[in-house]
């Protein structure tokens, strides 16, 4: 019987190296080998999927939190944000000097400061550790080169799927009070930008309903579906699947609603997993 396996990217595909070990690239060809489909899952949109991840060649993809979702060379779906409140965050970001970048399929576009309010964030989650601050930076160097690649370019702010923001100006709450009632609201997403910092997209998109889509287009069902992830914005994902791994570095919330908790992502956590599990029989 055909599976389908949803991978989510950041601590679960890849680690602070951003870059697949070979183990894990490997499990992914093995498993797409015997017939299986093989699909990214990420929050990420589609110009911050790196090079060295879409060389695995996958089957699908879902960026975006479920906000763009491609098949091959099909386009399934791609929901963007209303221009005007694109403006309308922006503006208040820039008012009370909150880091952003606009995540689009066109590019990303970052705020003036992006890059500063990373490094002091990330200067924080590492408590001052040079060794640890110096490997998230040179880790975090593909996303500057992405970022900075589309500085001076003209915005299309009708193309922005997802805003992610990096703060230590303004509580969380006080940002998800103030955008919540509009837009999906996740809340720090990529712990080293901060514990105020999160996410803006479109309501009723996340990963449940962008999974959902795709096994419906392919004539698949929940028990055919495998999911594996990190986070708690993963647990939508979880919802969607006959089958869910947790990461050993994964949450406790998103571990308590796994059917199996393998190891970190640093220790081909997805690689073990599906070896377990006779995915490759």
């Amino acid at each position: 019987m055909t599976k389908i396996a949803f991978f989510d990217v950041d601590g679960t595909l890849v680690g602070d190296s951003s870059v697949p070990t070979p183990a894990t690239v490997e499990t992914v060809h093995r498993f797409q080998a015997l017939g299986n489909l093989a699909f990214i899952c990420t929050g990420r949109s589609k110009p911050e999927i790196l090079p060295d991840i879409m060389a695995i060649g996958f089957d699908g993809i879902i960026g975006a939190g479920g906000g763009y979702i491609a098949y091959g060379d099909e386009i399934l779906h791609h929901h963007t944000m209303p221009e005007k409140a694109v403006r309308e965050i922006i503006e208040f970001f820039d008012a009370h000097k909150i880091g952003y970048y606009l995540e689009s399929n066109s590019g990303l576009f970052g705020s003036k400061h992006y890059k500063d309010t990373i490094q002091a964030t990330i200067g924080e989650y590492c408590q001052g550790d040079e060794a640890k601050i110096v490997e998230r930076t040179d880790a975090n160097e593909g996303l500057y080169d992405v970022i900075d690649s589309y500085a001076g370019r003209e915005i299309d702010y009708a193309d922005v799927n997802k805003i992610s923001f990096i703060n230590r100006e303004v509580g969380y709450q006080t940002i998800a009070d103030k955008f919540g009632q509009q837009f999906e609201m996740f809340h720090m997403t990529v712990p080293f930008f901060g514990k105020e910092s999160g996410e803006i997209a479109v309501k009723g998109n996340d990963k449940q309903t962008a999974i959902e889509l795709v096994l419906n287009k392919l004539k698949m069902t929940k028990a055919d579906a495998i999911s594996i992830g990190d986070a708690n914005n993963d647990l939508a994902m979880f919802r969607a699947c006959g089958y869910n791994i947790a990461m050993g570095n994964g949450t406790d919330e998103l571990k308590a609603a796994a059917n199996e908790i393998t190891t970190d992502v640093d220790h081909d956590g997805i690689a073990e997993s599906f070896k377990n599990n006779n995915y490759f029989k």
